[in-house]
């Protein structure tokens, strides 16, 4: 088992149940909110709408989750403000530019502008999300695997727990998604190449099409795949499933070792087109009742964290060497 610093550890308690399980209410979604919002005509969402969702749902839903994951811009500042964030809930901050640049099939990631490691350490976040567009077999691989090992690094330094999110991306301009294979291959690669030290958890896709692969033994072996693949813990990211599809994910891919999810739109995406009391109450009762179903299941099936990671032994001068 890896060693793991103090800040990282209590990073990775404040984010998970007490069995060492992650649910993960996501809510860094940026411009693919705003589309959502408002189809018909995207340059009618503002700023402040895009944080009032945040909020509300934030509000309504947290509490049932191990971490919220929040973005820089319009929600982790203000979710922190507006005291919305439980406070036995931990608090994961995105920190890269949402897109990507570069080509379709040699894309690029980086930082948002202004933005850094180090300032989400200072405002209070448990943990950064790091999401980057990779291909094993891209031209940019070797530039986001460099890309990756830099952020690592940085937050070893910091003591600074890091979640990394890989999306995989086509590499044929003739499709707009990989095949099913492809998928994963792709997946557990990225799992076994990107997984550096100083990367934490890792927030992975699903390793299949699950519309075209539909038997559940060939998903557990490929979630079984990535289990053998990552030295961290891994968790799965809902990807805008349907809540029901996702729940049998789930399922399978914690008992083929994850370590829980990462969960947005597969909980509350109906509501992007509620108002008002009809959405405050599809937040409260759907949104919520699916959220302590997959928390619960979360906590009963998923690989705590600790099975991944040692405890460093502290003597009384442990302070003295702390962050040199």
């Amino acid at each position: 088992m890896q060693n793991l610093s103090i800040g990282k550890i209590r990073a990775l308690q404040r984010c998970t149940s007490a069995r060492g399980t992650f649910t993960c209410l996501a809510l860094d979604h940026r411009q693919n909110l705003r589309r959502a919002l408002n189809p018909e005509n995207v340059d009618l969402v503002t700023d402040q709408d895009l944080s009032d969702f945040k909020l509300e749902v934030t509000s309504l839903l947290a509490e049932k989750a191990t971490a919220v994951l929040l973005d820089p811009q319009y929600s982790a500042a203000q979710a922190i403000s507006k005291s919305v964030v439980p406070r036995n809930t931990g608090l994961v901050v995105a920190v890269e530019s949402t897109g990507y640049g570069g080509e379709p099939t040699a894309r690029q990631s980086q930082i948002l502008p202004g933005w850094s490691i180090k300032k989400a350490k200072h405002m209070g976040a448990d943990m950064i999300k790091l999401l980057v567009y990779y291909h094993p077999d891209s031209p940019t691989a070797g530039e986001i695997e460099d890309f990756v090992k830099k952020v690592a690094a940085e937050c070893v330094q910091e003591d600074l727990g890091l979640m990394l999110e890989p999306l995989s991306y086509t590499l044929d301009l003739q499709n707009k998604a990989l095949d099913s294979a492809e998928k994963r291959y792709v997946v557990v690669e990225t799992a076994r190449r990107l997984v550096v030290p100083g990367v934490d958890v890792l927030k992975a896709e699903f390793p299949l099409d699950p519309t075209v692969d539909q038997d559940e033994a060939t998903w557990a072996e490929a979630c079984a795949e990535i289990s053998a693949a990552s030295p961290a813990p891994w968790i799965l990211l809902s990807a805008a499933v349907d809540y029901e599809l996702f729940l049998r994910q789930v399922i399978v891919a914690c008992q083929a070792g994850a370590s829980g999810i990462a969960v947005g739109r597969a909980v509350w995406k109906e509501s992007v087109q509620m108002k008002g009391e009809q959405r405050k109450n599809f937040l409260q009762y759907t949104a919520l009742q699916r959220l302590i179903r997959l928390t619960a299941l979360c906590t009963a099936l998923a690989k705590p964290w600790q099975d991944f990671y040692s405890m460093p032994s502290i003597d009384s001068q442990w302070y003295s060497q702390y962050g040199e």
